[in-house]
């Protein structure tokens, strides 16, 4: 079981302290990715939070799925790693 959350549908205003204060009641973060364009810099609306414990990302995404935060209903589930297309 991976430690790793996707969360989606975040306001594009969030910040990484307001994700770090409403999920670290969840277990310790050991890292949060908030996904930005590579050309602008803006924020995409999502992010990836690593726990130290898969217990602490499975608590995370059984509270938060679906909840109203920062007035949009965000997506939480485990993340999914994805493998890499090959650059050309």
């Amino acid at each position: 079981m991976d430690s790793k959350i996707y969360v989606g549908n975040l306001n594009f205003r969030i910040s990484e302290e307001a994700l770090r204060n409403s999920f670290s009641s969840f277990g310790n973060i050991t890292e949060i990715r908030m996904i930005r364009d590579r050309e602008t810099g803006n924020f995409k609306g999502f992010a990836f939070i690593s726990f130290e414990t898969p217990e602490s990302a499975q608590k995370a995404v059984s509270a938060m799925n679906g909840k109203d935060f920062e007035g949009r209903a965000i997506r939480v589930n485990i993340a999914e790693d994805k493998p890499r297309a090959p650059r050309h």
